[in-house]
């Protein structure tokens, strides 16, 4: 009897699982079938799952006609550029802020704690302000330089960091390194699953960001991905959906492969970092 009610516990888990999966992956495969159809079978009523006629047009359109490779790389560009920022910069402050004592580091470590409460829309205008003084609008280093330290990547680096044994440091200190000798032979090289995590965190964030490059990006040469596919939905009637999800691919496509090659770092540096 208990075995029975065992199994059936386990078949209602194993169904729960299986609706879930579909209702995730669902509107993954109903994009990419899609980017295969032509504009009038996506428009057909009742819609089709399977092309009946399968076509790259969408594809060939995307990169032939439009400007789309330009769209990547300064995709590419800020990603990279924000993704390397943080790993550097928010490792660098966390270490300080685990490691090191100096007058006022709990009042840093408040502030950081107390912008991570703030939303993003807050700054949002005198971040603006601050570009524009600069000279920065329309601009690939107006896009990145905002963002290459973040609140959340210094929290992060600093809850890892302080769960490292404190005697490496005083056993490099007595060989006689320095603090950045320390940071780059010693702590560096810990920090492997918490850097992935920032790493992979920080480039999605990057990588999908709309409002700020809508803003600051006015003119098609600064255009990211995201911003040159809402080029695409300019109404209910005038939107190419073709080429629409054709873009959505090649948008996805790389944090597909960021993921899977990361995973494994980012599922460690989440269980050792304290975040749920």
């Amino acid at each position: 009897m208990l075995g029975s009610k065992s199994r059936f516990g386990k078949w209602w888990v194993y169904l729960v699982v299986t609706v879930a999966l579909v209702m995730v992956i669902a509107p993954f495969a109903w994009m990419v079938l899609g980017s295969f159809k032509g504009e009038g079978e996506l428009r057909r009523v009742p819609p089709t799952w399977l092309p009946e006629s399968a076509s790259l047009d969408n594809y060939t359109q995307l990169f032939a006609q439009l400007d789309f490779g330009t769209y990547f790389v300064n995709s590419a560009i800020v990603a990279v550029v924000v993704t390397a920022g943080n790993l550097l910069f928010c490792s660098m402050l966390g270490y300080a802020l685990a490691m090191l004592n100096f007058p006022g580091k709990r009042v840093l470590l408040l502030l950081v704690l107390a912008t991570l409460m703030i939303p993003g829309v807050v700054t949002f205008v005198p971040l603006f302000v601050l570009v524009a003084n600069a000279g920065l609008i329309d601009s690939l280093p107006g896009l990145f330089l905002p963002f290459l330290a973040t609140p959340f990547g210094v929290f992060l680096m600093r809850q890892f960091i302080s769960g490292l044994p404190a005697d490496l440091l005083d056993a490099g200190r007595v060989d006689g390194a320095s603090e950045l000798g320390i940071f780059a032979r010693i702590i560096l090289p810990l920090c492997g699953p918490a850097l992935a995590t920032l790493g992979i965190l920080t480039f999605l964030g990057s990588w999908n960001n709309f409002l700020w490059p809508l803003v600051v990006a006015q003119t098609e040469k600064t255009y990211t991905l995201p911003v040159a596919l809402a080029l695409y939905s300019t109404g209910q009637n005038n939107t190419q959906y073709g080429l629409l999800l054709a873009g959505a691919c090649v948008v996805v496509l790389p944090l597909l492969v960021v993921f899977l090659v990361f995973q494994r770092h980012f599922i460690e540096g989440i269980a050792t970092t304290g975040i749920k």
